[in-house]
């Protein structure tokens, strides 16, 4: 059988002010057609309905997951008691699926990617899926590259050996290649060898678990101090317990860069992972001047290609400034330059070391 583990415990530092500690990124609905983690349901339900979707989330997030997937088992939603990177998240759920199916095969997906072509992502992930199910094989989904993106980690893929599975190529993963300068991107793309890293993985739950007894073996160890303790009246304690023990690591450093049988299927399906608000300015429908509005009044002189964001009913007014983006909540005013918007992160830092201002996060 087929499930999904949808990982949902990001902090999205990079939306603030509308992204806060009580209702994160994936949790809200930046472009108008339901919450970023509903859409990512929504996406596979062809495949994966909700009742064999598993969400890992911080643990303060459990009821908003309730709330926003209802259909998703109560047992299925996982609270993590603390923050420990993506292997601690994939290590727990592979466990807990394969106590239930021990032929469980898993599909690991971010809550918080936006996707265009729904029918083209779902082509790439039943070929991954196929694969993934044809031997002890960790599959990737990588996104074919138009431009030398300096933002994104990078799949090196081995061109010249492919399988076809479901009518796509996969190829066998030379390595992982982290963030590049941009004379290195640019070789990469005209390489025509690398792939940006989506972070979506396709895998049994059986061969991930052999994985992490290979290359994580002190993890692997936690993990099974926990398991017989999994899905009985001490179920909670197990999970915090692991969480506890366990180091902090991603599942591509801890896993992907070290094993032997990684395969990635590369696709064009419309991918942004929204990683700061200029991809939400990217997405989000323009006027003829550029400017991307969601909110009840706004009005612009000599002002183009701006975000306006807000969910008052308060007149904001651009007047001689582009590349904007302006987002306005209850309690905070956003105003930052699009092109370095990644540095909304470093606001948030500072109101989190001023305790003055913890207020306002």
């Amino acid at each position: 059988m087929v499930y999904a583990v949808i990982m949902a415990g990001g902090s999205g530092t990079r939306f603030w002010p509308k992204s806060t500690k009580s209702l994160p990124k994936q949790f809200l609905n930046l472009f108008g057609e339901g919450t970023m983690i509903q859409n990512t349901a929504k996406r596979i339900e062809s495949v994966i309905p909700q009742e064999r979707i598993m969400v890992v989330t911080n643990e303060s997030y459990v009821d908003i997951v309730k709330e926003q997937l209802p259909k998703v088992p109560d047992e299925n939603i996982v609270g993590e008691p603390v923050a420990k990177n993506t292997a601690p998240c994939v290590a727990i759920a592979a466990e807990l699926l394969y106590k239930k199916d021990p032929d469980a095969t898993m599909v690991v997906l971010p809550a918080d990617h936006h996707i265009t072509d729904g029918d083209g992502f779902m082509h790439i992930l039943n070929s991954a899926i196929e694969k993934a199910q044809s031997g002890k094989h960790l599959v990737t989904i990588g996104i074919n590259p138009d431009k030398p993106e300096t933002g994104f980690g990078y799949i090196h893929a081995e061109k010249a050996s492919e399988e076809v599975y479901g009518e796509n190529a996969v190829h066998p993963v030379r390595a992982f290649t982290e963030k590049p300068d941009l004379a290195t991107a640019e070789k990469f793309l005209e390489s025509g060898e690398y792939f940006w890293n989506s972070g979506m993985f396709v895998w049994k739950a059986a061969t991930v678990l052999g994985e992490i007894e290979s290359h994580l073996p002190e993890m692997y160890d936690e993990l099974k101090k926990a398991s017989d303790e999994l899905y009985t009246h001490y179920h909670g304690a197990a999970i915090k317990d692991f969480y506890y023990s366990c180091e902090s690591i991603s599942i591509d450093y801890g896993i992907m860069e070290r094993s032997q049988s990684v395969f990635v299927v590369p696709g064009e399906f419309g991918w942004n992972d929204v990683g700061s608000w200029s991809a939400v300015y990217e997405l989000a429908n323009k006027d003829k001047l550029g400017n991307a509005v969601q909110t009840m009044f706004a009005t612009f002189a000599a002002s183009e290609n701006n975000l306006v964001m807000s969910d008052s009913e308060k007149m904001i007014s651009l007047v001689g400034v582009d590349n904007i983006a302006v987002v306005e909540t209850e309690t905070a005013i956003l105003v930052c330059n699009l092109n370095t918007a990644q540095g909304v992160k470093q606001i948030v830092e500072h109101l989190k070391s001023a305790e003055d201002l913890n207020k306002f996060l």
